[in-house]
């Protein structure tokens, strides 16, 4: 051998080392295509999938039925603890407001003054009730009067939010909450009190906060197996590419839903969005997929709940295995403390955690560079989520809440991208399907 072969030998042995992942995450994507044989065929796990789907699609039992009643009892007892706010159409809002305004004018000329009755949105008045599995606002309120130091200035926003609300309604027309801060940019000083006090309207009227015609921007998108109007227009979710079709703000304008999926798989973020979009995984498994690209929006949540008791399928999501993943997944399921007094109608019960859970990050062999720490505020998070009473009613979130804060690890949706960019697609998530890996 010569001289320069000699000399080179080492060079190249060096270069070829470095390209070489470590021992532990060469180990781990061994592992991780190994489950690629343990996939039956898809007719198989669709076969499952039907079985499910049928299964959800069937006549409630006794006790199901039963607890469905008291979710939806708007009288009676049901009521009078709690706040429950309905959709409205225009004429109905409009006559409310007008009703509103005389009891105000009324209270001012007979001396008490000019004052609003105005329903407590305070954390302590947001409970959960396990009866309902849901975030109610109890019915309770509050005095906001003009002549008060303290409470004149939002006296003065409720009245022009009011006045605001009804010109909208008497155009017939759609504003975002964005259009209605700029309306009165130096009454409001910042949009977060136009929207604290639109909440306030929505709870006083009784009405949805859709009912008032006004929507938030649009964020959340769907795709496949999935065809509806929107106002008329037809939109067929197989044809919106891989970024979607966005979900319409106004979701009372949404008519003749039609679906051949068997399940709906909610998704918390846009990337893992687009990989199943780009694949047309809803054509290999048949499905609804859809995201609010993390926190889930109102019209997200309205459209989510209205597939769900139209097409009667159910519902699987994947969501990051940290604190947030599962605070976003109760949002959807129990509803948030803000929106509270409308939580009956944004929240979809029964929805099945599939991943990525905290113990599939030693299930799947997850290498631990794709493993981050948990920070102290992750760690703080957790323990809060584990004295939430919707957390205590699922023993399975329980042991996976009590499993990441053990290992203090998290981990994205995307660190399965390690073994491949389309092994979310092509294995880890058929092999959920085919085990009926969610809880």
């Amino acid at each position: 051998m010569s001289e320069r072969k000699r000399r080179a030998r080492p060079g190249a042995a060096a270069g070829g080392s470095t390209s070489k992942k470590p021992r532990g995450a060469s180990a781990a994507a061994s592992y991780a295509q190994s489950l690629r044989s343990k996939l039956r065929p898809d007719d198989s796990i669709l076969a499952s999938l039907r079985a499910l789907a049928s299964e959800k699609s069937k006549p409630a039992t006794a006790s199901s039925a039963g607890a469905k009643a008291l979710a939806d009892d708007d009288s009676a007892s049901a009521s009078s603890s709690y706040i429950v706010v309905a959709d409205q159409d225009i004429n109905s809002v409009t006559s409310r407001i007008n009703r509103l305004v005389l009891s105000v004018a009324r209270s001012i000329l007979s001396g008490r003054g000019f004052s609003f009755s105005v329903p407590s949105r305070t954390s302590t008045n947001q409970v959960y009730l396990p009866d309902l599995d849901r975030i109610v606002l109890l019915r309770r309120e509050a005095a906001r009067p003009f002549a008060n130091v303290v409470t004149a200035r939002k006296a003065t926003v409720t009245a022009r939010v009011l006045s605001l609300v009804h010109a909208v309604l008497r155009r017939g027309i759609h504003v975002t909450k964005r259009d209605l801060f700029y309306t009165d940019v130096k009454l409001f000083e910042d949009q977060s009190q136009s929207d604290a006090v639109l909440d306030d309207v929505s709870c006083m009227l009784g009405c949805t906060r859709s009912s008032l015609h006004v929507v938030a921007s649009e964020k959340g998108v769907v795709v496949g197996r999935l065809i509806f109007h929107d106002d008329g227009d037809r939109i067929d979710c197989t044809r919106m590419g891989v970024g979607g079709k966005a979900i319409p703000p106004n979701i009372d304008r949404v008519s003749g839903i039609e679906s051949d999926a068997l399940f709906i798989l909610l998704v918390e973020k846009d990337a893992a969005f687009m990989r199943l979009a780009e694949d047309r995984f809803y054509n290999r498994f048949p499905c609804i997929i859809l995201t609010a690209k993390g926190q889930p929006d109102v019209a997200t949540r309205l459209f989510l709940r209205r597939l769900k008791v139209e097409l009667k399928l159910p519902v699987l999501a994947m969501v990051d295995s940290d604190p947030y993943g599962l605070k976003i997944l109760s949002v959807y399921m129990c509803g948030s403390k803000n929106m509270s007094y409308d939580s009956a109608n944004l929240t979809t019960p029964d929805i099945k955690w599939l991943g990525v859970r905290p113990s599939d990050l030693d299930k799947y062999r997850v290498p631990e560079q794709c493993r981050l720490p948990m920070t102290d505020h992750d760690i703080k998070v957790g323990k809060e989520m584990l004295e939430e009473d919707f957390v205590k009613q699922n023993e399975s979130w329980v042991r996976e809440l009590e499993t990441m804060l053990r290992t203090k690890q998290k981990a994205e949706i995307q660190a399965l991208s390690s073994f491949g960019f389309q092994y979310l697609t092509e294995v880890y998530l058929p092999l959920k399907l085919q085990q009926e890996d969610w809880i």
